[in-house]
Order: C-alpha cells, then sequence, then structure tokens
C-alpha cells in the first residue's frame, strides 16, 4: 500500500483544551507516517472566517460555521467540545430571569460561535454586542450591557468574581433533547480526498488519547494557552471539553448536532441545511 503523505496546516484556538488536543502531534509523541503538521493558533471566531475560505485543511471551527462550510469540509468524529448539560452560560450582575432580558443588550463572544447560536434559539430576541470573549466580563461589570455570554474558562470563574448565572444554555439544551450540545467541532477539507482525511482523522485520534493518557505533561504545555488562569481551573477545563465524546463524538454527539442544526435552519439562523459528512475513522 502506498505511503499517504501530506502536508497539513491545523488551525486551532489559543485554548488550554485544544492545546491538549494537539499536544502529542506538536511534540512529535506520536508516529505521523509521513504527514507533517504546522500549527496555525487564532481564536476560534478567525477560525471561523478563515473556514468560510477554505483556507486550511484541518481546522476547529464553532459547530455553527460548520453547518455553514459543510459543503467544503468534513467533521473528524474526534476533537469535538461537547458538553452534556453544561455550556456557555449567561450571567450579569444581579439576579434576573431570562425573560427580563429579552430586547436587551448582552454581549456574545461572535456572530459565529455555537453559543451565540444556541442563545439565538433559546432567546429569539435581544440586541447582541460583540466583543472578544475575554472582555466580555469587564463589559458586563461596567454596565455597557445588561448581560454577557460566557464561553472557555469564564464559565468556571464568574461565581467568584461576583456574577450571576441567568441560564446555562448546555442545560437548557440538555432538558429539552437529553443529548450534549457540540460547542466546537474539528474539520478537514473534502478536496484532500479519503486517505488524507482518514489518516488524518486517525492521527488526531491518537494525538487526543496520548493526551488522556499523560495527562500531567500535556496539561503543562496547555497551561502555555491558559491566560495566567490557575492549574486546577485550566486541569477542570480541560476535563470538561477534552473527554470521552473528544475521542469520539459518537450516536448521542452526532444526534446532538444534527438537532441544533436543523433549529438553526428551522429559525431561519441558516439559509439552508448542508449534508454533514463524517470522516470514517476505521
Amino acid at each position: 500500500m502506498a505511503l499517504v503523505k501530506a502536508k497539513i496546516r491545523v488551525g486551532h484556538s489559543p485554548d488550554p483544551d485544544d492545546a491538549f488536543m494537539f499536544y502529542a502531534i506538536a511534540h512529535d509523541k506520536i508516529k505521523t507516517d509521513g504527514m507533517t503538521f504546522s500549527h496555525v493558533i487564532e481564536d476560534i471566531e478567525s477560525l471561523n472566517k478563515r473556514a468560510f475560505k477554505g483556507d486550511l485543511e484541518v481546522t476547529a471551527v464553532s459547530a455553527f460555521a460548520f453547518f455553514q462550510v459543510a459543503d467544503k469540509y468534513a467533521l473528524m468524529p474526534c476533537g469535538a467540545s461537547i458538553g452534556e448539560n453544561y455550556g456557555p452560560i449567561v450571567v450579569s450582575n444581579k439576579s434576573v430571569y431570562p425573560k427580563e432580558l429579552e430586547g436587551k443588550k448582552i454581549a456574545v463572544p461572535g456572530l459565529n460561535t455555537t453559543a451565540y447560536l444556541a442563545l439565538r434559539i433559546f432567546m429569539p430576541k435581544f440586541q447582541e454586542v460583540v466583543i472578544p470573549f475575554d472582555k466580555i466580563l469587564d463589559a458586563v461589570k461596567a454596565g455597557e450591557v445588561d448581560a454577557g455570554l460566557i464561553i472557555h474558562e469564564g464559565q468556571l470563574t464568574y461565581e467568584t468574581l461576583g456574577f450571576k448565572k441567568v441560564v446555562d444554555l448546555g442545560e437548557w439544551f440538555y432538558e429539552m433533547t437529553k443529548l450534549p450540545l457540540p460547542l466546537g467541532v474539528d474539520v478537514i477539507r473534502k478536496n484532500l480526498g479519503r486517505d488524507v482525511m482518514r489518516k488524518t482523522t486517525r492521527i488526531l485520534k491518537d494525538s487526543i488519547e496520548y493526551g488522556l493518557k499523560h495527562r500531567e505533561e500535556a496539561l503543562e504545555y496547555a497551561m502555555k494557552f491558559g491566560r495566567g488562569i490557575p492549574t486546577k481551573t485550566a486541569d477542570e477545563f480541560v476535563g470538561m471539553y477534552v473527554n470521552d465524546f473528544t475521542v469520539n463524538m459518537g450516536k448521542k454527539g452526532k444526534e446532538g448536532l444534527m438537532l441544533l442544526q436543523r433549529a438553526a435552519f428551522e429559525r431561519g439562523l441558516i439559509p439552508k441545511e448542508k449534508k454533514i459528512e463524517f470522516v470514517d475513522m476505521k
């Protein structure tokens, strides 16, 4: 059998969970058999925009963005960030009911993020104010917005900073569907061909499994991307979003994704339901 070779640029965000997943590839801890990888590290909204142009061979994207680029990219069943009964959280300075935020200003981390999609499905009428995810709590505190949609480690730190939870969108999604909420996924460009797609997916799965088996060293690397958060918080955050679903999103993960896509289409948030192609990991 001919050796499958390719140069792959991998886009991932500067977050502990993404860094944890790619640690083994970045540090030559696993065999890549003729495949060479270079890392493109940008925030998720920048990666979403690059995916619309089909720029990178492999990239992390928001599930919401993937629905719009599913003609160019196939879904790798490994590498997904999936929350089962937890996810992005809307917070405010004081306790309010979600209904009280209708029509109000809510800071969101980007219009292509799955967090934004989930909030639009949950609450169709509000004024979005796009603010970088790591500045959202500051905007809420300053009263520039009525509430903020929190992703990444803010989900673990908002309470200690004095903010009140309005709704956890992962909890809401689970209550409604009994399914996990897929937030970010890893995708690969279809024009690379089936052999490269399958081999690259297997290598990413190997990298994730290596990180989970060598948690301490992978976490030490991931901490460089932790924006100064304590090791305990980074470990907890990685535990939330690098888990069994990340190794293989499985039936439940896929069902959650398809249901989210259907809800986005039914509410007019995506123009059409593009067919999702999953890479076979066998």
